[in-house]
Formats: structure tokens, sequence, C-alpha cells
């Protein structure tokens, strides 16, 4: 198995991060150090380290949703001090790293897993699985503005999927959207809206497929159901099956 493969499926950290982590020359195979993520390893027999500790067995998988409040840096560590979702986890106590990101001014649903495999699966382009919104944004969208989004708009990076958007309501020069996207590039709503001549005051992510916000206090994390892991799952296997061409919307 490769290692980066193993340090994802042992919890360590996503393939991603478990990739740069070898790199860096934090693991050791057998005594040795490796820099190449593509070495392959038997966990049941060789030793392998990370940062000087041994790999004894694959921990029990956890899943929890993350109200993150605005301000709050979706890394395990910030080089600048800044609050960060690293704190969170050290109170859960648990190794546990953050399901993509949520920018620093955004807030809502965050998963925070040590199942590398579906973590990788969930952040993959190629997985599609459907992020809902909430926006305040300053200014009323036209028709036109609101169609643009619906169609896919143009951004440095290329053109985005289609959207799900609704106005929800309006109060003087402020609007309320709802957006739902099957994408997860950087900051992409806020690109999305900027583009139309929006600006983002407040946003909001509500639901990661089948997993939803709901009633989840800011700041506080709580397990996954087995029944939401196993949605998850399903979510992320129907995904890699379906036509990219637009959100579904199997999970109102």
């Amino acid at each position: 198995m490769r290692l980066h493969v193993i340090l994802a499926r042992a919890g360590i950290a996503s393939r991603r991060a478990a990739e740069e982590l070898i790199a860096a020359g934090a693991v050791t195979l057998n005594g040795k150090t490796v820099t190449k993520p593509g070495t392959r390893a038997d966990p049941e027999r060789d030793h392998i380290k990370v940062s000087g500790k041994l790999i004894t067995k694959f921990p029990r998988h956890r899943y929890y949703a993350y109200n993150k409040p605005v301000n709050i840096v979706t890394t395990l560590r910030d080089p600048e001090g800044r609050p960060c979702v690293g704190d969170i986890v050290e109170k859960l106590g648990q190794r546990l790293y953050p399901v993509g990101r949520l920018d620093f001014e955004s807030s809502g649903l965050l998963l925070l897993t040590n199942d590398g495999e579906l973590c990788a699966k969930l952040t993959h382009p190629s997985s599609h699985v459907e992020k809902r919104y909430i926006a305040k944004v300053g200014g009323v969208p036209t028709e036109t503005a609101i169609e643009r989004l619906r169609g896919g708009v143009q951004l440095a990076d290329g053109r985005t999927a289609p959207a799900f958007v609704r106005l929800e309501k309006t109060a003087g020069n402020k609007a309320w959207l709802e957006l739902h996207i099957i994408e997860g590039r950087n900051r992409q709503l806020r690109r999305m809206l900027e583009a139309v001549g929006l600006r983002v005051e407040k946003l909001r992510r509500t639901a990661v497929g089948p997993v939803k916000l709901a009633d989840l206090p800011t700041g506080v994390a709580r397990p996954l159901t087995p029944a939401e892991v196993e949605a998850l799952r399903d979510a992320v296997s129907e995904s890699s099956r379906a036509p990219a061409s637009r959100p579904r919307r199997r999970y109102e």
C-alpha cells in the first residue's frame, strides 16, 4: 500500500497532507526517512513513524459537524497565532482534521474527521457533493444577475458549474440569497457574487451533502450519527456517477 494512503487510513492526515508530511521528511519507514509519497509499505509488518511516533494501529474513525464562527482559520495551527480549528480539535481530544476549507470571514458547517479516505473523496474536484449557503449581500440582485449565477460565472480560474440560487428576501439595499454549489474553489461564492456586482457581507454554510447545520450552536461540535456518515458515503458514491451539469436537490 502507498505510504500516504496508509497515513490517511490511520487518521494521521488527509492524503494530500500526508504527502506533505512525507516530502518534509517527517516520516520514517523501518528507521529510514522516506520522502517519496509513492513508497509502498505493509502497515502490518513495517515500522512506520510520524514525527518519531510509531503507528501501531488504525484508530476508530470519528466524524463531527462543527459550526465554525467567523474569524476562525480552517487549519489545525496558525503561524500568526489567530484562533483556528485546531483549538476545537484539541478540546475534543481527538486526532481530527477539517474536510476542505471555510474561509476566515465565513461561518457555518465544517466537517471534522480522521477518515482520510472519505475526506479525500469529499474534497476531490470530481466529488460534486452539494454544499449549501445563505449569503447576505450589499445590493439587490437583478434577475439577470441571478440567472448568471444559475448558469455559471466566468472567473479567473474558469467558468463555474451551474448553481441553485434563490432570493430569500430584501431590506433596503440588502438581500439574502440561498445558494447551492457543487464545487469547492477558493472563496468561490464570494468571487461569484462579486462578479455579478454583489458585495458579500455575511456567508454561512448550512449543509454539506446530507449533513445539515440545523440548530447546532456557533462554536460547538457534535458527532455525526451513523446514518449521517452512511449518507455521506452514499453521496460521494452517487456523485461520482452523476453528471456535473447541475446541483442535485435530493437533500431538501
